[in-house]
């Protein structure tokens, strides 16, 4: 059976950026950068976000394109003989089996919201402490919750299901362009708010001293290189299999950087929706995983129709959610049908039901399984499965890759150039050479040793 592609480079743009773009551009991003300084954090951000994530994207991408295949059978395809690099295709699965059972919880919470907002259940009526209690209202509801990730999930797979064409590329075309025009609307919104300014002023007026101002200059560097890293969802492989389905007709360095660029176009419209509408509400942009689902309500609450604000902020939040659990499932779904030979029906199906299965502990870490807590007091479920894929499994896999890319005990260098550099547009200078096989694997080694650290102390 011939293998599917995607019908145009469009589709591949918005596909690969769709699974790029989530909840790391338009939460972890503006509260991280409001914890660590602001305008300052940004530069730095996109300093590491060149320097880092391109050149791993292009190589993803590549693996992805010479192979043919999903990460396991590419790695198994281009590795020399007697060695054993697909290997790390199968800790890549299992990563995106992993990131699926905590993210599929987390789109609940935020279709939960979406509704909340549109019915008028959250409205002016509920104070500060009225909507941190909605939050812990919902996750201790065991029932409602399985509901809410079980449909997400069936969301997902239904548009798998359908096909790589008519439902994967189409559905997530339609999302990326509605999630940009939505988010586009709020930023001006936001910026259009009384004392909107402060906020506005915050986000693009550097000033280097608010980086060593409360964390120090090192950890706000650390910071920066970490986000630049994860936003990207780069190390399992979910990057190889849109490079599988694209054609030779284009190199794969512009088009990296024109994805890198969406990416972050979503994570700076985040920080102009919710810079300037935190500060024209007294409300503290930096604070923390809370800020999307305790502090953002708080004031669209205050807001005039902030019903219809409320709303729409959260269905931009599920188009975000969304675009990643679908790239993510395409990719656990390829695997199944290249390297089993399972229809995409069987797969999508049997994934469906396992996912469900494998997400319950997320869910019920929160009520039921709350004692187990796997980092420390306060930590749940959700926070372990969370810190193994973003710690251990996204760097680890890259830092593979990169090996792979750019040694000769790997697929090595001239090989990769060569895949990265076919077709028209921008082309991967050779000079990087010394750079992507020493500089940039010791950065991501730092990198990694650092999050775990900082994690466990």
């Amino acid at each position: 059976m011939a293998r599917e592609k995607l019908s145009s480079r469009l589709g591949f743009i918005l596909l690969s950026a769709g699974c790029a773009i989530g909840l790391g551009n338009v939460w972890r991003f503006p509260y991280i950068t409001g914890r660590y300084g602001g305008a300052a954090f940004v530069l730095l951000y996109l300093l590491f976000l060149v320097f880092m994530g391109v050149p791993v994207m292009i190589m993803e991408f590549a693996i992805g394109r010479a192979g043919r295949m999903n990460i396991v059978g590419a790695l198994k395809k281009l590795e020399p003989e007697k060695t054993k690099w697909h290997g790390i295709g199968y800790a890549a699965i299992a990563g995106n089996y992993l990131l699926l059972m905590y993210y599929s919880t987390i789109t609940g919470w935020l279709l939960y919201y979406f509704f909340s907002f549109l019915s008028g259940r959250l409205n002016k009526s509920f104070d500060t402490a009225a909507v941190e209690t909605y939050f812990s209202s919902l996750t201790a509801a065991p029932g409602l919750q399985i509901v809410l990730m079980g449909l997400a999930l069936l969301l997902t797979a239904g548009v798998v299901i359908i096909g790589l064409k008519n439902g994967v590329e189409k559905i997530t075309k339609v999302m990326m362009v509605i999630l940009f025009v939505l988010m586009l609307i709020l930023a001006i919104h936001s910026c259009l708010l009384p004392n909107a300014g402060e906020g506005i002023a915050f986000y693009m007026k550097p000033d280097f001293g608010n980086l060593v101002h409360e964390y120090g200059f090192g950890e706000s560097v650390f910071a920066a290189m970490g986000q630049a890293f994860f936003t990207l969802s780069l190390g399992i492989g979910a990057m190889t299999i849109f490079g599988s389905y694209f054609d030779r007709k284009r190199s794969l360095g512009g088009e990296s950087i024109r994805i890198i660029c969406l990416d972050t176009t979503v994570a700076l419209l985040s920080g102009f929706i919710i810079f300037p509408a935190c500060a024209s509400f007294g409300v503290e942009a930096g604070s923390g995983p809370s800020l999307l689902f305790i502090s953002l309500p708080n004031v669209f609450t205050q807001m005039g129709m902030g019903g219809i604000w409320g709303a729409v902020f959260f269905l931009a939040m599920i188009f975000a959610a969304l675009s990643t659990l679908i790239a993510v499932f395409e990719n656990i779904s390829a695997y199944w049908m290249d390297m089993h030979g399972w229809s995409r029906r069987k797969a999508a199906i049997i994934n469906f039901i396992a996912l469900f299965v494998l997400s319950l502990p997320a869910v019920l870490g929160y009520n039921v399984l709350s004692d187990i807590q796997p980092l420390g007091a306060g930590s749940t479920i959700l926070d372990g499965e969370d810190f193994l894929v973003s710690n251990i499994i996204l760097p680890l896999g890259s830092l593979a890759y990169v090996i792979f890319c750019s040694h000769r005990y790997g697929w090595g260098w001239d090989k990769f150039i060569a895949e990265a550099n076919t077709g028209e547009g921008l082309k991967v200078p050779t000079a990087l050479r010394f750079y992507c096989a020493w500089i940039l694997p010791l950065i991501i080694a730092i990198i990694s040793v650092n999050g775990i650290v900082t994690a466990l102390i």
